[in-house]
């Protein structure tokens, strides 16, 4: 242990001394050359495997899958049917839908981005507010989406 807290000493050691040649120089050229000789692997025979040959299994037909969540179509409410022109959506249309209102109708404050000033339209879905965050639409449009089991 003593010899190779001395080694690292003397690498740390100024560059003047780095010149001559230093016992941890020594000590990891003796290493290095120990672990460049050959050796010899002594391998294990392999066993002669007596397992079944694997079938292939046909690949299974991969069905659409329903869509869940905020993607699946449920019923909306008349006012945000009426918005929309449909009485079915998915949470994630409904939002895509009222923001290409909110950008063609210029709706967004100019200063504040994330303030959306709301006209007669947008009034009957955000329980006519003036003004809503565009994180709170998601919140407002809540009670707009029936609950089905």
């Amino acid at each position: 242990m003593f010899r190779l807290y001395k080694g690292f000493k003397e690498l740390l050691a100024s560059s003047a001394t780095a010149a001559v040649p230093s016992t941890a120089a020594k000590f990891y050229a003796a290493a290095a050359a120990k672990s460049a000789s050959p050796k010899v692997a002594q391998k294990t025979p392999k066993k002669p495997t007596t397992s079944k040959p694997k079938t292939k299994k046909p690949a299974a037909l991969r069905s659409e899958t329903r869509p869940t969540g905020i993607s699946k179509v449920t019923p909306v409410s008349p006012a945000l049917g009426q918005f929309l022109g449909a009485q079915q959506a998915s949470r994630t249309e409904a939002v895509k839908q009222i923001w290409s209102y909110i950008k063609s109708q210029n709706l967004q404050n100019p200063n504040n981005r994330k303030e959306i000033f709301c006209d007669e339209k947008l009034k009957t879905i955000f329980n006519g507010k003036e003004k809503v965050g565009f994180l709170e639409i998601g919140k407002m449009l809540t009670p707009h989406f029936v609950k089905t089991t």
